[in-house]
């Protein structure tokens, strides 16, 4: 779905007429603006003569669970913070121009149990919190007077998630303005059935709507664009349709010498969609595309436009700390260059359709894209409460619609994404077969189950034999909507699924943290499409992956640390990211880098000797140099040069090549001193990289910078502020845990301070926050006057810090 931002929200809801823009067709546009909420459950919310002023006023995105407080009351699955019931109510006119069309109302994803109404009229309920929705408001709308929508949240279930969902309307809601005869919503599937360098051949089937009421002839036009705006290919097609019916028609079109999509290369092109009645334009539609071939091997693993590759992937929930689950489009460009810059080539949308920009991002950026439907089928999961594995779970969740919505929610997930050309396959399930949670089998009672819940087979729960029923079932659905892309599912208890036939159901079958099964499984399955779904960090796990042709692809658990699914109170957040809540690399991100980039690195961090325990790759290390004197002190080094050295103080430790590796981590055993620790990466003798570490002195001032100088502020633009503690040398203090207060001047506001912590109960929609690790990140949010923004920062005991930033 195409998303045409034509100046402001106001032209289409504020009376403004336009002749132009009448003959333009559709007009989509967001309606986040100007909505009044109402925390908690009341009678006629719906109603239009309900007293409302003293509701309290916002734009949308908006997640209330995020306001907390954070709580022992709540779960910990779901981030001890609250869900709840809300009201959300907007009045809106409709422009003259706009009055004849027929109008959408859609919403991106609302968590959830979400009702809607018109003007009192009731339009439907959907209780997923993730799948994207609309409905038709024309036969409701009073047009020419003012019209409300009501829209209720129930989210009263609070523990109903392994991870934090959050609550409201957190993501885009637009509005849509069609003529009678129309491209349907999701209406465009354009496929790529023949691709090489040479050639590509494209097929794009139109669904049209005829709402007018007498039989229509409709012309429909395609043609492709470069990126430059030049049209490289067009196909028309006559075809008929109805009074109150729909047609069909189906173009194709073939391009000489395709400029193909790939992850280093992600080159796309705009489709664009028109249909014509009697030579008049009375809709178009326009969306990025790409051309590329791709294929998945038992034998040979993965390859993409003809060439062999790994999938270095990493999984991602949908929230960005302080922000919880309304994310700006800005946090996620932030941080899917960091994965860029790790190496990475693929991302799981764990485990539900994420928001509709994402997708779009991957396209642009190159990454290659799980797309995942649901966490749990029919029977529910266990939702911690007291910390992951921690006293008596709860049973709430998504299950408890599964038999009603689920082929609908996989439909319109595949409906709305399906044109994108950073997808390469639909996810039906995740860990569905966790063994006793809750589907069972009499072989957990015998073998080797590293993930099993509970002591053997349990004959009350669910028969395993079910899962093999459902995956055909939702594989089938799937296939109706789209045969251009394989349907997989991450399995965690292949042990158990071998006895089903849920695997065979599988195009590719993903193994969740299995991978000691992979030498046997290919063997005893020489058919079966075999890749890592969701991994660990260790370097075992990526070396099943780097050391056997048939295994394809990693996904490593997570790209960066989420609310929920955390361990007992006060922990109310995962530390399984490779990357912060804040987005802030770990160290663990920097021996990811070296594993996976081509680009040389070199980046040391430290640890005391006698604190070594266990894997050398997860022995605590620290990115400073602060230890007392005398202290024996373990330098590890991650790289992927040739050769590193090690300086302390400006003398040489050593060079050490990389061949010497152990756990291909280089070592130095060092007798601490405080100064500078460097560390120089070396390619055919010539240093190519290097890191610097230096001893820190008491906090003395606060240091800033803004990835931003301007804001657009009727786009809402975000910038990000990083903030450190330093001293007087500036250099950032690693341990400072310093309270920082931002205040803001001007046309612009602050939406959310992250520092990354996993424990902190401050209030996320304050204005002053503890740093962690010397670090905090602020997000600046331009709003609609023009003007100059003074952003000042301050600490106690430290030297203060202001910027300014222009909004036009």
């Amino acid at each position: 779905m195409k998303f045409k931002f034509l100046f402001f929200l106001t032209l289409l809801f504020l009376g403004i007429s336009s002749e132009l823009l009448a003959q333009q067709g559709r007009q989509q546009l967001l309606f986040n603006d100007y909505w009044k909420f109402h925390k908690g459950d009341l009678t006629g919310g719906e109603k239009e003569n309900l007293d409302d002023a003293n509701w309290r006023k916002l734009d949308l995105p908006h997640d209330w669970s995020i306001e907390g407080p954070f709580s022992k009351e709540w779960a910990s699955g779901t981030g001890y913070l609250p869900g709840g019931i809300g009201w959300y109510r907007k009045t809106f006119e409709v422009a003259p121009y706009a009055r004849a069309k027929n109008i959408y109302l859609y919403f991106d994803g609302v968590y959830k149990n979400s009702e809607v109404w018109i003007n009192g009229h009731y339009l439907g309920k959907r209780p997923s919190g993730y799948t994207p929705f609309y409905y038709e408001l024309s036969k409701y709308l009073n047009r020419k007077g003012k019209n409300l929508i009501a829209v209720k949240v129930d989210h009263t279930k609070f523990a109903d998630s392994r991870w934090y969902p959050g609550s409201g309307i957190y993501r885009n809601v637009y509005l849509l303005a069609v003529e009678p005869v129309h491209i349907n919503v999701w209406g465009v599937a354009f496929t790529t059935p023949e691709v090489s360098q040479n050639n590509a051949v494209a097929q794009v089937v139109v669904s049209l709507a005829n709402k007018s009421k007498k039989a229509t002839n409709i012309e429909v036009r395609t043609e492709l664009r470069d990126q430059q705006g030049k049209a490289v290919a067009e196909a028309r097609q006559q075809v008929s349709a109805k009074a109150g019916q729909e047609a069909e028609a189906t173009l194709s079109f073939q391009l000489k010498n395709p400029k193909l999509w790939s992850v280093d290369n992600p080159n796309l092109y705009k489709l664009y969609v028109a249909s014509y009645v009697n030579g008049k334009k009375t809709d178009d539609y326009e969306e990025q595309v790409g051309f590329r071939s791709f294929k998945f091997d038992a034998n040979k693993g993965f390859s993409l436009n003809g060439q062999p590759m790994k999938l270095k992937g990493v999984c991602i929930h949908h929230d960005a700390g302080a922000l919880g689950a309304a994310v700006p489009e800005e946090v996620w460009v932030r941080r899917l260059k960091a994965l860029k810059e790790l190496g990475c080539n693929a991302i799981r949308m764990s485990h539900y359709p994420h928001q509709d920009y994402i997708y779009k991002l991957c396209d642009e950026m190159g990454f290659l894209v799980q797309d995942e439907a649901f966490d749990e089928w029919e029977a529910g999961k266990n939702k911690w409460i007291e910390g992951w594995n921690v006293g008596k779970p709860g049973k709430d969740g998504s299950h408890e619609h599964f038999a009603e919505w689920a082929e609908r929610d996989l439909r319109d997930m595949i409906l709305r994404s399906r044109n994108h050309a950073s997808i390469i396959m639909w996810s039906i399930g995740n860990e569905i077969d966790y063994p006793n949670d809750p589907y069972s089998h009499e072989v957990l009672s015998t073998g080797r189950n590293p993930q099993i819940y509970g002591k053997g087979y349990q004959p009350n729960n669910p028969p395993a034999s079910r899962l093999g029923e459902i995956a055909q079932n939702l594989v089938a659905v799937a296939k109706k909507y789209d045969t251009s892309r394989p349907i997989t599912a991450a399995l965690a208890g292949v042990v158990m699924s071998n006895f089903t036939t849920y695997p065979d159901a599988l195009d590719l079958v993903g193994y969740n943290y299995q991978e000691y099964r992979y030498p046997e499984d290919h063997a005893k399955y020489p058919n079966r499409i075999i890749y890592g779904s969701e991994n660990g960090k260790g370097l075992d796990a990526w070396l099943a992956v780097d050391t056997l042709n048939y295994i394809s692809a990693q996904f490593l658990w997570t790209a960066f640390d989420f609310m929920g699914e955390a361990r007992s109170w006060p922990v109310r957040s995962s530390g399984a990211g490779l990357l912060d809540l804040a987005g802030f690399p770990k160290p663990d991100y920097f021996f990811r880098q070296s594993l996976w980039s081509d680009k040389p690195m070199v980046y040391i961090a430290t640890s005391k000797i006698q604190e070594q325990t266990g894997n050398q790759r997860f022995r605590p290390v620290t990115p400073a140099w602060n230890w007392a004197a005398g202290d024996k002190i373990k330098v590890s080094c991650y790289t992927n040069t040739e050769e590193a050295e090690l300086f302390l103080n400006g003398k040489s430790l050593g060079k050490k090549p990389f061949k010497q590796a152990t756990a291909r981590v280089l070592d130095w055993e060092v007798d601490y001193q405080p100064g500078e620790l460097l560390v120089k990466g070396y390619k055919n003798g010539k240093e190519v990289s290097q890191h610097l570490l230096k001893t820190t002195e008491a906090p003395y001032a606060l240091k800033a910078t803004i990835d931003r100088k301007s804001l657009v502020g009727n786009k809402k633009e975000l910038a990000h502020i990083e903030v450190d503690v330093v001293d007087k040398n500036g250099n950032t203090i690693y341990g400072a845990e310093n309270e920082i207060t931002v205040n803001i001047e001007g046309p612009a506001k602050l939406i959310g301070l992250e520092s990354g912590s996993l424990t902190s109960h401050e209030d996320y929609k304050a204005n002053k926050r503890k740093t962690y690790r010397g670090k905090l990140l602020g997000y600046l949010q331009a709003q609609p006057n023009a003007g100059t923004v003074k952003i000042t920062l301050q600490s106690p005991g430290l030297q203060p810090q202001t910027m300014e930033v222009q909004v036009k």
